[in-house]
């Protein structure tokens, strides 16, 4: 009992913690690190909602299916009908959701270190890595594929992968139950993120190598099931898509697919060598990745199924070109399952006991330098090295809920390139917005009366954040512009 009473205590102060630094993220950095947090859930969800966005061309052409902007959409939603429909609360509310999604990953990672054959104070440790390791904390509350899918897989792979549930050695209509459920989560996992087919695949494989006979049918059967729901969505969303074929159905999976591996298109963002995660995993956060790389050996002889699963899909994503950090935070919470499985495969209990402290110290210790992370140590933006990876562009989008709040506006000007700032799902007016490079000059052309500019513009200050600020202009004529696209350049 004594030793039960530390597990809880190790995996429940650590989620709590974890959860309390997610929701002040939420609420206070307002950086971007990638534009597909803004443009791949919260713009297309708030044309949805509220009928304007600047558009990607994935949701144009059809690249992307509608699961995660509808999950966004159905958020913002309930937002407006609780009367919560401005930038200043929904933005917060929609990122405290991801954060609650991150926090209940973490859980899930113990769980899923139970399965890997883990004891309870090890798994414990090992969702303290998900809760508390740097690089998660900071993706924690974004509004990215990566962060909503890693919940279904995780208890996907918690389910699919038990022994006990799939051999039926539990109660058996509850244990077809669990698996199907956890059959479904995968399912779901390929809807939000369709990478995230590469875990379906390998537990398919799994199961066979174990000769697991009616688990692997319950989850063959449910998977099929799951797409066909994969390409009735697209079919509702995409049948008139440009070029789409056969009624729509698989549409967004073919054009990614073509996108990526055929055209070879993604590699226009940035290309890097094949060590590339195994680089940054380091750098982000080196004494839990020095631990997760010690116990890996051990882990996988205790848990070989998850270790080929999550190693299958570390690989594939090694072995693209374009890389960036976030892509292999779904298999994370594997890696920390496989160190609870090594732990525990350690015979003398001091050492074992001496593990679990060490991976605690690693991981507070990452929590409390994760202010310091860098871009460089993310692995991002090229000489941007020794930037921090925090709030970046976050006074920009800090003074658009400023101008969003005034009754006069009509059009902003902002000094970024429009993917790297907040969109209308930050002004929430149906106003135009300008960046630098624009065909013309918006102030020049009476277009906009509002600017965001540096500190010491010749302009009337309405607000300013760090070094920028807002500006009005004016006599502005506000005219409108008759030539805006509402499509994200």
């Amino acid at each position: 009992m004594p030793q039960r009473k530390d597990a809880q205590l190790l995996l429940f102060l650590p989620l709590a913690v974890g959860l309390l630094l997610r929701l002040r993220l939420a609420v206070t950095d307002h950086g971007i690190f990638w534009p597909d947090e803004i443009y791949q859930s919260f713009e297309p969800a708030h044309a949805l909602v509220f009928g304007h966005g600047l558009i990607p061309w994935e949701f144009i052409d059809g690249a992307r299916n509608w699961a995660l902007p509808g999950l966004v959409a159905g958020l913002l939603k309930l937002c407006a009908l609780a009367g919560l429909g401005e930038p200043t609360t929904y933005v917060p509310v929609v990122k405290g959701f991801f954060a609650l999604v991150s926090t209940a990953t973490a859980l899930g990672t113990y769980r899923l270190a139970r399965t890997a054959g883990g004891d309870e104070r090890e798994a414990a440790a090992a969702a303290a890595v998900f809760s508390l390791a740097a690089p998660v904390l900071y993706f924690a509350p974004r509004a990215m594929s990566e962060n909503a899918t890693a919940l279904p897989v995780v208890w996907g792979l918690a389910l699919v992968l038990d022994r006990a549930l799939v051999e039926r050695t539990a109660e058996e209509r509850r244990a077809r139950q669990l698996v199907v459920l956890g059959a479904s989560l995968l399912g779901l996992a390929v809807l939000l993120r369709l990478q995230s087919a590469v875990f379906c695949v390998g537990v398919v494989g799994v199961l066979a190598a174990r000769r697991q006979w009616r688990g692997l049918r319950d989850v063959g059967v449910t998977l099929a099931v799951w797409a066909v729901l994969f390409g009735a969505l697209d079919a509702a969303t995409w049948h008139d898509a440009p070029g789409a074929k056969a009624g729509g159905w698989f549409h967004s999976a073919v054009v990614y697919l073509r996108f990526n591996l055929i055209e070879g298109k993604a590699a226009g963002w940035g290309t890097a060598p094949w060590y590339f995660f195994f680089q940054r995993l380091f750098t982000s956060m080196p004494f839990v990745a020095v631990l997760l790389a010690l116990a890996l050996p051990a882990g996988a002889r205790r848990a070989p199924g998850l270790a080929v699963v999550g190693l299958l899909f570390f690989a594939l994503h090694s072995a693209s070109p374009h890389k960036e950090y976030r892509f292999i935070l779904p298999v994370v919470p594997v890696l920390a399952a496989l160190l609870a499985a090594g732990l525990t495969s350690v015979r003398l209990e001091r050492l074992r006991l001496l593990g679990v402290g060490l991976v605690g110290v690693a991981t507070v210790l990452s929590a409390a330098t994760a202010d310091q992370l860098t871009f460089g140590q993310l692995g991002q933006y090229p000489g941007r090295g020794a930037d921090s990876a925090w709030d970046d562009n976050g006074p920009v989008n800090r003074l658009m809920l400023v101008a969003s709040q005034q009754a006069d506006l009509c059009g902003l000007f902002t000094p970024v390139h429009p993917a790297w700032m907040g969109g209308a799902t930050y002004l929430h007016r149906r106003a135009p917005l300008y960046a630098p490079n624009w065909p013309y000059d918006c102030v020049q052309a009476g277009t906009c009366n509002y600017a965001i500019l540096a500190k010491g513009a010749n302009l009337p200050v309405v607000a300013e954040d760090k070094d920028f600020v807002l500006a009005r202009v004016p006599n502005s004529p506000c005219r409108q512009d008759a030539a805006y696209v509402w499509r994200l350049p």
